[in-house]
């Protein structure tokens, strides 16, 4: 007897080590059949073969089902906005920061922060982690090798401070690659970091149901100091911040009240 979709969807989510019932299912339906069409598997159980043999194309089948894109100052205003006021505020507090880009992906949104806290003169207190489920995202953030297109947002100043071009690669300052620390890490499964003075967590939930995002905030909430930020992607506003424990501060930033 063949596999139904939904037991097929249970022992590919096992394989692959996500949680498919934590997304949008017409979003996740939608990719899961493409690929089902792309790699020409006539059922459920063609399908399910391929991903028990062929390791290529169940990384593969990782990487469709998660977000793995991330640019330098993306939403550039909210980039200043950090500068200005936020980090400003934490360093006032004359502690040790220790900051969080969970779903890094390529690394670029970690080693924006850190280009920021370089200029600031700040840079010797500071902590900052890159975190994601996909291996290969992570060993290309460490290596902080960029292309012209990847490097396109990145203010000149910072593009000529920071990169050395040749040819069509632009290599990441090594001072800048080591203020940062990346990590394997599945949002829905592990253990959060701890004492995080600032998380940046943007466009990595628009995929996930209410019950999933309402899981992972709770998270980033007992991750947070008291006063720490929680900073957001602009399509993914907490309606219901308040539940959390948080006060919205500016647009896509929460800050952690009480204990």
């Amino acid at each position: 007897m063949s596999l139904s979709y939904q037991e097929f969807k249970a022992k590919a989510a096992e394989l692959a080590g996500i949680d498919l019932s934590a997304y949008k299912s017409q979003q996740m339906d939608r990719r899961l059949h493409a690929l089902m069409h792309m790699w020409g598997a006539s059922d459920y159980d063609a399908y399910l073969s391929i991903l028990q043999t062929d390791e290529p194309r169940l990384h593969e089948f990782q990487q469709r089902l998660t977000i793995n894109v991330s640019e330098f100052f993306r939403n550039p205003e909210r980039f200043t906005e950090l500068t200005e006021h936020i980090l400003p505020a934490l360093f006032r507090a004359g502690k040790r920061l220790r900051i969080w880009s969970a779903g890094c992906a390529n690394g670029a949104e970690p080693y924006t922060v850190a280009m920021i806290i370089q200029e600031s003169g700040y840079q010797p207190g500071v902590e900052i982690i890159g975190s994601d489920i996909d291996k290969d995202s992570l060993k290309r953030a460490a290596s902080g090798l960029y292309n012209a297109n990847e490097v396109r947002s990145v203010p000149r100043d910072f593009l000529d401070k920071y990169f050395r071009q040749r040819e069509n690669d632009f290599h990441l300052a090594d001072p800048i690659k080591r203020m940062v620390i990346f990590k394997r890490e599945n949002l829905l499964y592990d253990d959060y970091e701890h004492e995080c003075n600032l998380i940046l967590c943007r466009n990595v939930v628009i995929y996930l149901t209410e019950s999933a995002k309402n899981r992972l905030y709770h998270k980033f909430l007992r991750a947070l100091v008291s006063g720490g930020y929680l900073m957001v992607g602009g399509t993914e506003p907490l309606l219901n911040y308040r539940e959390f424990g948080l006060e919205n501060t500016m647009t896509a930033f929460y800050r952690k009240v009480g204990k």
